[in-house]
């Protein structure tokens, strides 16, 4: 066998692994969230510099720009309740799975 051989089989077999992990995950859809998904999130997270009085007054982060992974991780401890503030854990609640891949997917950058 080849160098060259090699070096495809190897690249062949981790494509194939990274294609198994995914297996199960919705993939995201921008569009999908950017047309029905994102009036929830655009009223306080789309405000340059905004603070919010409920329930005690904080900086709202921004999450244009986060890792994709993060934003669903983030989303999933709301609905959980892992994480606490009220309002989020509120709309996490009425997400689906893809309902949370398809905003992840328009509101963040894939890894580099």
């Amino acid at each position: 066998m080849t160098i060259r051989t090699c070096i495809f089989l190897l690249f062949a077999v981790s494509a194939g692994s990274a294609a198994a992990q995914d297996k199960g995950k919705p993939q995201g859809h921008p569009d999908d969230a950017h047309r029905n998904k994102t009036a929830m999130c655009i009223g306080c997270h789309g405000i340059p510099g905004y603070k919010t009085a409920y329930p005690e007054v904080y900086h709202v982060p921004k999450i244009a720009g986060q890792q994709p992974a993060y934003i669903v991780n983030a989303l999933k401890a709301y609905k959980s309740g892992e994480r606490s503030h009220p309002s989020m854990r509120g709309i996490a609640a009425s997400l689906s799975e893809q309902d949370m891949a398809d905003l992840a997917a328009y509101y963040g950058v894939p890894a580099k």
